[in-house]
C-alpha cells in the first residue's frame, strides 16, 4: 500500500497489485493502457502553438493517427477477451487492427480533446468489431488513475456494449426517416394540423349549455369562420405545395386565407358538428382553393393522431385530389342539360322544367316558340357547318334576350322555346320584340347569311295543360313562318317560286 501525506495526515493509495483482484473480477470490460506517449506529444504540439486542440488536430489528421500508435495495451480483464472474442491479452493486441479497423481516429480526438485541457477523465463514442467480424458499439470512460496525472502512464479505459441500445437508435431513426419519406412522398396532399384551439373554442361553447350545436352554428356563422382562422398548420408535404401552386410552406401559411375561404365554409361546418359529437376520424368530400384561385375539390380524411386525443394538438389531413372527377362529373351534368351547339337548354330540360311548372299550377304562364327560317336551305347549298353557325348565332341571341326565371330551349333540329312562368302575353309579346331587335343587331356583327326566327307567343288560359299551350304557340309559329316564306317568295327549301 503505498502511502501520501495530505493536510489532514498520510492517505493510502491502493497499489496496482492492490487493484488487479478487482479489475480482473470486474464485470465490465477494462483496459490498463499506457499513455505517457500521448502525453509526450501534447507536450510537444503545445510547444508548437497548439492553444485549440480540436483546430489543431483537425488541421491534420496525421498527428491523432501518431497518438493512437502511441497508446501502449498493458493489460485488458477477462470480461474484455470475452466481449471480443479473444483467448488471452497477447491476441487481443496483436489483432487490433481488426478491432479498430481504422474507425476510431475521430472518437480518438474527442479523448485528446478532453484530456489535453487539463481533465483526468474523457468520454468517447466507437464502433470496433470482435475478433469474428461481428460489429460492436461501444461507450468509452477513460480515466488516468491517481498518481498518474503527470506521466499518464496508467490510463484505465471502460467499454461499455451499448449495441442494443445503438442498434435500436438506429431502428428508431431508419423508421423516422421512413414515415417522413412516405409523408413527404405521399401521392395526396397530407397535412399536419393543430386544432387544439378549435378544441377550446367548442368546449366554451359547451360550457354555455348549448345542446343543439347545429343550430348554434346556423345562428351564428361568424363562429366557423373563427374556427377556421384558428386553423394552425405544422407541416404539409410536398404534393401539397404543388397542388396549391405554393412555391414554400412560407408562401402556404402567409396566404392561408386564400386556401380557405367560400365553398370551404358548408363542409367545415359539418366537420365542426362530428368534432361535437365525438367523431375523431372523418371523411367528407370538401372544396379549398389553390394560390392561383382555382376551385379545387377533394375527398378529406380527418384523424386526430393517438395520444392527442385529449386537446386535439396534432391531426393529420389526407386530401385526395377529385377536382378532374368534378368537372367531369359537372360536364357530363351540363350535357344531360344543355345542348352543346348552342348552349341552351335541351329538349330533356325543358320537358322537366314544364312539369316543375304544372306542378306548382300557375295561374300565368306564356312561352314562345321559334323557328329558325332558311335553314335547310342554308344546309343544302352551304352544308352544316354554315347551318350550325347560324344555330349557334341563334342560341347567342335568345341567351342574351331571356333571364332567369325564363328558360330557353333548343327543342328540335331549327326550333327553340322560352318557358315564361308568371308572363302575361304582353310581356311574351315584349320578350318576342326585343329577340327580333337582337337578331338585327346580330346581322350587323355578323354578314353573310342572315339570322332570322318565325316566333309564336301565347299565354296560358284556365285550366290549358302546358303541352296544349306549346302547341298553341308552335301554330301561331307557324302561320308567322308561312307568311314569311309567301313574302320572300321562297318555300321552306329555300327555292324561288
Amino acid at each position: 500500500m503505498k502511502r501520501e501525506s495530505t493536510a489532514t495526515g498520510p492517505v493510502s493509495l491502493p497499489t496496482e497489485a492492490d487493484l488487479l483482484p478487482l479489475f480482473t473480477l470486474a464485470p465490465v470490460p477494462l483496459w490498463l493502457e499506457d499513455w505517457s506517449g500521448i502525453r509526450q506529444l501534447v507536450d510537444r504540439w503545445r510547444e508548437e502553438g497548439m492553444d485549440d486542440p480540436r483546430a489543431f488536430l483537425e488541421a491534420d489528421k496525421s498527428r491523432v493517427q501518431a497518438s493512437a500508435e502511441a497508446i501502449r495495451i498493458l493489460e485488458v480483464n477477462p470480461a474484455t477477451l470475452r466481449l471480443f472474442g479473444a483467448r488471452d491479452t497477447a491476441e487481443l493486441v496483436s489483432r487490433l487492427g481488426d478491432v479498430f479497423q481504422g474507425a476510431m481516429l475521430d472518437n480518438h480526438l474527442e479523448e485528446i480533446v478532453q484530456i489535453s485541457g487539463g481533465a483526468s477523465e474523457f468520454t468517447s463514442y466507437a464502433v470496433n468489431h470482435t475478433l469474428s467480424g461481428k460489429r460492436l458499439d461501444i461507450q468509452l470512460k477513460g480515466r488516468i488513475l491517481p498518481g498518474f496525472e503527470d506521466s499518464w502512464s496508467r490510463v484505465l479505459v471502460a467499454t461499455e456494449d451499448v449495441t442494443t441500445r445503438e442498434n435500436a437508435r438506429r431502428s428508431l431513426a431508419e423508421s423516422e426517416a421512413y414515415v417522413a419519406a412516405l409523408f413527404e412522398n405521399s401521392p395526396v396532399s397530407l397535412w399536419v394540423e393543430d386544432f387544439s384551439e378549435i378544441r377550446a373554442l367548442l368546449e366554451d361553447v359547451r360550457a354555455t349549455g348549448v345542446a343543439d350545436f347545429r343550430t348554434f352554428l346556423d345562428v351564428h356563422p361568424e363562429f366557423i369562420s373563427r374556427c377556421i382562422s384558428e386553423i394552425r398548420v405544422v407541416s404539409v408535404n410536398r404534393q401539397t405545395l404543388d397542388i396549391f401552386r405554393a412555391a414554400s410552406f412560407e408562401e402556404l401559411l402567409l396566404k392561408l386565407g386564400e386556401v380557405f375561404r367560400d365553398r370551404m365554409v358548408l363542409p367545415f361546418k359539418e366537420q365542426l358538428i362530428d368534432l361535437w359529437n365525438g367523431k375523431l376520424f372523418q371523411s367528407r368530400e370538401v372544396v379549398n382553393y389553390s394560390l392561383d384561385g382555382e376551385e379545387l375539390h377533394f375527398v378529406l380524411q380527418f384523424s386526430v393522431l393517438p395520444g392527442h386525443e385529449h386537446d386535439w394538438s396534432l391531426v393529420q389531413i389526407a386530401l385526395t385530389d377529385i377536382t378532374a372527377r368534378k368537372k367531369a362529373e359537372a360536364y357530363l351534368e351540363y350535357l344531360g342539360k344543355h345542348d352543346v351547339l348552342t348552349k341552351l337548354y335541351n329538349r330533356s330540360f325543358f320537358n322537366d322544367e314544364m312539369n316543375r311548372i304544372e306542378r306548382r299550377r300557375m295561374e300565368t304562364v306564356s312561352v314562345l316558340v321559334a323557328d329558325l327560317n332558311g335553314l335547310k336551305a342554308l344546309n343544302d347549298q352551304l352544308g352544316h357547318a354554315a347551318g350550325d353557325t347560324l344555330l349557334r348565332r341563334a342560341g347567342e341571341v335568345l341567351d342574351e334576350a331571356v333571364n332567369a326565371p325564363f328558360t330557353a330551349a333548343r327543342i328540335g333540329g331549327d326550333e327553340f322555346a322560352v318557358l315564361m312562368p308568371g308572363a302575361s302575353l304582353a310581356q311574351a309579346e315584349a320578350l318576342k320584340a326585343c329577340i327580333d331587335e337582337l337578331c338585327e343587331v346580330n346581322n350587323q356583327f355578323y354578314p353573310g347569311n342572315s339570322l332570322s326566327l318565325a316566333m309564336g307567343v301565347a299565354c296560358a288560359e284556365p285550366g290549358e295543360r302546358l303541352e296544349d299551350l306549346v302547341r298553341r304557340a308552335d301554330l301561331l309559329m307557324y302561320e308567322v313562318k308561312r307568311r314569311f316564306y309567301e313574302t320572300t317568295g321562297q318555300d321552306r327549301r329555300g327555292a324561288a317560286r
